[in-house]
């Protein structure tokens, strides 16, 4: 990266790079979590949040494999499509979801991962769109509510994101993965603070997962505080895994220039 970055190339440099980051896959229409909901077949080990690389190869061509026996089957589909994203492969998983919608084109569970995975091709727009449309008035779904928000923050709608995840803490008070989410929300506008308090909170409430307490380590991290970052990082994860994270953070804090002007400008601004 260049020495001195922009707020939107600084942060999409964080979006794309750091594994630590769960602000783009918490669009699923679940909890933000990348545990796999596993079927009758293939059964996995371990949820694909704690696999390495290697398990992740060898989960999608699992997943592979059964798909192509019964390309119709949702619950193989989903979760192939969440393998597949896992392991980078987009626009393959968009297209193995868009197969499971057009089959089943009521199902909210299925309108919520296919949202998901518009999302992480890039089709932002359209996600909206299809994460809105699993939505019931009748039936308000914290889990969309946040897949909603999680989207609105990507398209830099952040007043109207934060106002979603309010929503789905309301129908859920204290749910981790929607303070995470929120946290992050301010993260990326500059606010680490405010977003500190969130992901600490986020991080304190049973049933917080390994991806919450790395995006407290990121928000920890960009304040200076590295030690502690470091040691955030380290808890629960794979070798692997959280080498590469305290890596990626230090990425980050070695580009002075740029956390100078991010701190400069963290004024507290919220919406």
């Amino acid at each position: 990266m260049a020495a001195c970055l922009t707020r939107s190339s600084f942060y999409s440099g964080l979006l794309k790079g750091a594994a630590l980051l769960t602000i783009a896959v918490a669009v699923a229409g679940c909890a933000g979590k990348s545990n796999l909901t596993t079927g009758s077949i293939p059964k996995m080990s371990k949820p694909v949040s704690e696999m390495n690389t290697t398990e992740l190869r060898g989960a999608a061509d699992s997943y592979g494999r059964a798909y192509e026996k019964n390309p119709k089957d949702r619950t193989v589909g989903m979760n192939y499509a969440n393998v597949l994203r896992m392991n980078g492969r987009n626009d393959q998983a968009l297209a193995v979801m868009q197969q499971v919608a057009i089959s089943n084109p009521n199902d909210r569970e299925v309108l919520a991962a296919y949202g998901k995975a518009q999302a992480a091709a890039g089709q932002l727009e359209q996600a909206l769109n299809t994460i809105m449309r699993a939505q019931t008035p009748d039936r308000p779904d914290w889990k969309l509510k946040s897949a909603e928000g999680a989207i609105l923050d990507q398209l830099g709608r952040a007043g109207d994101a934060r106002q979603r995840y309010r929503e789905a803490l309301d129908l859920n008070p204290n749910e981790p993965s929607v303070l995470s989410n929120l946290g992050m929300s301010y993260l990326l506008a500059k606010d680490l603070k405010t977003a500190e308090t969130y992901l600490h909170s986020a991080a304190s409430q049973p049933g917080a997962d390994s991806s919450v307490r790395q995006n407290l380590a990121l928000a920890v991290g960009l304040q200076g505080r590295f030690q502690e970052a470091e040691n955030i990082a380290r808890r629960e994860l794979t070798s692997e895994q959280a080498e590469a994270n305290v890596a990626y953070l230090r990425s980050m804090l070695t580009q002075q220039n740029a956390w100078k002007k991010l701190a400069s400008d963290d004024s507290g601004n919220t919406n």
